[in-house]
This record gives structure tokens, C-alpha cells and sequence, in this order.
């Protein structure tokens, strides 16, 4: 097998926030955009039209609107999981390729603005043909963890 160049882009980057929006409309935060949001347990899923910019405010599991926030790693604190899908196709959010953005907090909101357009993101079990330049390839993950791409809308309140 031939000698192949690392690539840091392979690495998490565990200190710069991150919100994924995933093919199937799942959302995921890394531990510091999980941060952001006080480390909610669940979270409103909020929609600016006029900006195209998605909110994830924290509230509390008695709020009818609140999506649970789950765990994405058995090992402890990592990857927050939102399902999403039923929000995602509602207001027609691209969801044919994962991407990732750099997220901000407005109104003690974490929020991205849809409007920039995120980097691609790949599976490290998947080959792609895309320039190097172009494609991030997804964070590194273990048979530890849940693969979120599995993880199907179950709407409120639902863990």
C-alpha cells in the first residue's frame, strides 16, 4: 500500500464550535457548541425565513415544542444529537449533503446562518471523488459511539 499524506482536517476540532446538519436532517453539536446553549438537555428549534438562519434556544422538557438532546457517544460528554428531519424538510433545508457550520449565539440562541454555505462533510468510510479543497472529511468516530446518520425524527420530547 502506498504512503499516503495525513490530512489535518481529519482531527476534531473539539475547541472551535461546530453545528452539522446531517443527510437524513439530523443536527449535531460538538461539545463546544453544546456548550453554547448551557449544555441543554432539550432545545426549540426556531427558523428565521427573512434571514435564513436556524436557532436552537434551551428550554426545558415540559415546553410541547422541545426536541430531547441526546447523547451521541456512550463514552460521556461529546457529540450532541438532534433529530430534526420533520423541521429540516418543513422548511425546505438542504439536506442532500452533510455540512457543517461555524455557529453563533445571538439572543442566547445558537444559531447558523444557512445562507453561507458550510462545509461538505464525508464519511470516513466513504471514497469521494471531490477536490481535496472542496470536502472535509467527518470527524473520527469508534464502534463506541452512535453514528447519527442512523437516528430517525421522532419529534418531541422523544429520546
Amino acid at each position: 500500500m502506498p504512503f499516503e499524506v495525513f490530512d489535518k482536517r481529519m482531527t476534531p476540532l473539539a475547541k472551535a464550535p461546530s453545528v452539522t446538519i446531517q443527510k437524513r436532517g439530523v443536527i449535531s453539536l460538538n461539545k463546544a457548541a453544546h456548550d453554547l446553549v448551557g449544555n441543554a438537555e432539550t432545545v426549540e428549534l426556531l427558523y428565521d425565513r427573512d434571514r435564513q438562519v436556524i436557532a436552537l434556544r434551551a428550554t426545558d422538557d415540559s415546553s410541547p415544542h422541545a426536541y430531547a438532546v441526546r447523547n451521541g457517544s456512550r463514552r460521556g460528554p461529546g457529540q450532541a444529537i438532534v433529530s430534526a428531519t420533520a423541521f429540516t424538510a418543513h422548511y425546505g433545508i438542504d439536506t442532500t449533503a452533510t455540512r457543517r457550520w461555524k455557529p453563533f449565539v445571538e439572543d442566547g440562541m445558537l444559531c447558523v446562518d444557512l445562507t453561507t454555505e458550510g462545509t461538505i462533510i464525508t464519511g470516513n468510510r466513504i471514497k469521494t471523488t471531490a477536490p481535496a479543497d472542496a470536502v472535509e472529511p467527518a470527524e473520527a468516530s469508534t464502534d463506541d459511539e452512535v453514528s447519527p446518520e442512523v437516528i430517525t425524527d421522532e419529534g418531541p420530547n422523544h429520546n
